[in-house]
């Protein structure tokens, strides 16, 4: 199997995989924030939640679902805010996972990726990185 990067580049290669692959488990993951309500611990990420109060109008009380979930529609995240970090999140995970698939394929495909595509990935995960480390 003939490759167009340098050692140093395939170590990049593997480094952005991993590094991309760690910022996609964080993003769907619900962990962002830990605490407790209703003396019951709830957490919650951009998009998904865990132990979430829910109005029970039968009984004219509030319940806790104790279960993980995703928030039913877009408009059912909380705060425009969370929209946004939603959005500029998976955008940033989205460009990093690219580069990082691409320099992968280049490990494999000789003459795939020259200096200057190089370059211009680097710039892309860059990018990436300071979209997702915006927030």
């Amino acid at each position: 199997m003939a490759s167009s990067l340098t050692c140093t580049g395939v170590i990049w290669a593997l480094l952005s995989f991993l590094c991309a692959g760690a910022s996609c488990v964080g993003f769907f993951m619900p962990y962002w924030l830990l605490g407790s309500q209703l003396d019951k611990p709830v957490s919650f990420g951009t998009f998904r939640r865990c132990s979430y109060p829910v109005r029970d109008e039968s009984l004219q009380t509030t319940v806790m679902v104790e279960q993980c979930g995703r928030y039913a529609s877009f408009q059912a995240i909380p705060s425009p805010e969370w929209r946004i970090c939603t959005v500029v999140t998976g955008l940033g995970c989205g460009l990093l996972l690219l580069v990082a698939l691409t320099a992968i394929m280049g490990c494999c495909v000789s003459e795939l990726i020259s200096r200057t595509v190089g370059r211009v990935a680097g710039g892309i995960q860059f990018l990436g990185g300071k979209v997702k480390g915006f927030l």
